[in-house]
């Protein structure tokens, strides 16, 4: 599965990276010199068929001044400052984030909030010493195997206090009618080998405890994306 010569082992940007993400994501998020050139927000603009700003909207819209949010992983782009400056000065916004590379943007892009911090740790184990109010995953789980999927899901749902919410924006199954699912099919054959799980399974069944939670789902641009909130009954 491989598409890049093995990493040499004193390089720190591999370091401690997952197996998975140094086989199959290296181009795009763990290699410096093209996480660089991909971290823009026309790329962004480009991945998602010009619904970045819709999608954003909808998780940017759920967070309020003072809030404590936790975003799962980092993201290209101008979405972790818009974030952080959306919980204001009295609120905190924590991103975390397993790839060395993505820690140190993140930190760079957010140097000018200090409300925001930045931890390198694995979204399936990290736990916050308080309880966030929100804790978003905008496009990570797609680029999970199954197994860590699960774990990211629980790990998150499990540290929403009662009336606190969890969104995920990620993919979702394409309407038939809907021809960009056909591209998407072949990009998922070459590049994106965990996606399609999504296609087949609800967020939902992740979770080891769904019925603990209230699920509302949203889908966009003719289903190709799905905007899932869950709030802690």
């Amino acid at each position: 599965m491989s598409r890049n010569h093995p990493p040499l082992p004193c390089n720190p940007y591999y370091e401690g990276v997952p197996d998975y993400m140094t086989e199959v994501y290296d181009w795009a998020y763990v290699n410096p010199r093209r996480a660089a050139l991909l971290d823009r927000n026309l790329v962004v603009s480009t991945l998602l068929f010009l619904n970045d700003q819709r999608l954003m909207r909808r998780y940017l819209q759920q967070i309020q001044p003072g809030m404590r949010v936790w975003q799962v992983a980092h993201v290209y782009g101008d979405l972790v400052q818009k974030a952080a400056a959306r919980v204001g000065s009295q609120g905190e916004f924590v991103l975390t984030d397993i790839t060395p590379v993505q820690v140190e943007h993140a930190v760079r892009k957010l140097r000018d909030y200090p409300q925001a911090r930045v931890v390198r740790a694995d979204a399936a184990t990290f736990r916050l010493e308080q309880q966030p109010d929100l804790v978003c995953s905008f496009f990570l789980l797609h680029e999970v195997p199954d197994d860590l999927k699960q774990r990211i899901v629980d790990n998150m749902l499990a540290q929403v206090p009662q009336g606190g919410r969890a969104v995920f924006v990620d993919y979702h199954r394409p309407a038939a009618w809907q021809p960009i699912g056909w591209l998407l099919k072949w990009v998922n054959r070459k590049l994106e080998p965990f996606a399609e799980a999504l296609w087949r399974n609800e967020i939902s069944a992740y979770a080891s405890h769904a019925e603990r939670f209230s699920w509302h789902k949203e889908t966009l641009f003719g289903a190709v994306y799905q905007v899932v909130t869950v709030t802690h009954r």
